[in-house]
């Protein structure tokens, strides 16, 4: 008899991945997902109707809200690629915490850039989420655990590419990239799993 392996289904990020989805099906048949009004409708970040009107749940529901097939495929492959490995590792709710806390973090750190600047913009994607869970990668490429799976190098080259065209390419939310990756960094390593069990035995001994 063949011996069964246990394989880890990621069933927060395919469930993500299936809310988004949904989301970007609901916006065509309310007039297209690539519609500023309908977008702004369904909860894209706008600064002004946030600050002006009190409308924080933006900050939440704009990292559900693409604009096309091409924005949400792109962000889609990149949540399943990095999401089931980062699962896998922190499990479903601290991976969870992590990836909608990014999202968040993306999205103030957009607000109060744009508060600054004045150069309002209608805003919206998982990408400031994901790159919350990528950060992930910082976490493994320290571990001694999960090190040598994911050479520093090769981790913080990987980021750096991926943040690149954020800064020279339009309609691409290089603060949302950043916010997320900053506040994915920090409870990353506050909620890995290595080290609070590293801690919690140093405290029983």
């Amino acid at each position: 008899m063949s011996e069964k392996r246990n394989v880890y289904r990621p069933v927060i990020t395919v469930a993500l991945i299936v809310i988004n989805v949904l989301v970007l099906l609901a916006e065509t048949l309310a007039g297209g997902s690539e519609n500023s009004m309908v977008s702004l409708r369904f909860g894209a970040l706008y600064v002004p109707y946030v600050v002006e009107k009190n409308e924080w749940w933006r900050l939440f529901t704009s990292m559900f809200i693409h604009f096309g097939l091409t924005h949400i495929a792109s962000n889609m492959v990149s949540l399943y690629m990095v999401g089931r490995i980062v699962e896998a590792y922190y499990g479903k709710i601290r991976f969870l915490v992590i990836y909608l806390a990014a999202g968040l973090g993306g999205g103030f750190l957009t607000l109060v850039t744009e508060l600054q600047s004045r150069d309002f913009s209608l805003t919206a994607g998982a990408s400031g989420a994901i790159f919350g869970i990528m950060s992930a990668f910082v976490v493994f490429a320290v571990n001694p655990v999960t090190r040598r799976a994911f050479p520093i190098r090769r981790v913080i080259a990987g980021i750096f590419f991926a943040l690149l065209p954020g800064f020279y390419t339009t309609g691409i939310s290089v603060t949302a990239h950043i916010g997320g990756f900053i506040v994915g960094l920090i409870l990353s390593f506050l909620l890995d799993p290595y080290h609070v069990r590293r801690i919690n035995r140093k405290y029983h001994q």
